[in-house]
């Protein structure tokens, strides 16, 4: 059996090694563009807070501890108790600035084939319990 260099031409070689070079660089660019156009970690958090605001059903829920920019609480959902937490660092603008002023009652939005996935605070809708300003 003869090497494939001593079949081909020198011409038809250089094409043979043209078209690989194209081919690998289309799916360089296609894997490329796949990597790009998935969501990063942010964007991610962001999906599944508007999904919980539009589908989860709400609770009542206890606001337990604050950590940084960490809310810890508890709920439960027939008659489970679960202890979450959420990090609300891209949410601050729309937190009151205190927020030992909401410490206790608060509501909660979870999902209802998955409790233990829920939220406390969303983009559209705070389950916080915002006391009035005083005048």
């Amino acid at each position: 059996m003869r090497p494939l260099a001593t079949l081909l031409s020198t011409g038809e070689s250089v094409g043979v090694a043209l078209g690989a070079a194209v081919v690998l660089v289309a799916v360089g660019v296609a894997v490329r563009a796949y990597i790009r156009s998935r969501p990063n970690a942010a964007e991610l958090e962001r999906r599944r807070r508007k999904m919980l605001n539009a589908t989860g059903k709400m609770g009542d829920a206890t606001l337990i501890e604050i950590r940084e920019k960490h809310l810890f609480y508890s709920y439960d959902v027939r008659g489970v108790g679960y202890t979450a937490s959420q990090d609300t660092s891209t949410l601050e603008a729309l937190l009151p600035g205190d927020l030992y002023s909401v410490m206790g009652p608060a509501l909660v939005k979870y999902d209802a084939r998955n409790p233990a996935n829920s939220i406390i605070v969303s983009e559209e809708w705070s389950g916080l319990r915002i006391a009035p300003r005083q005048s």
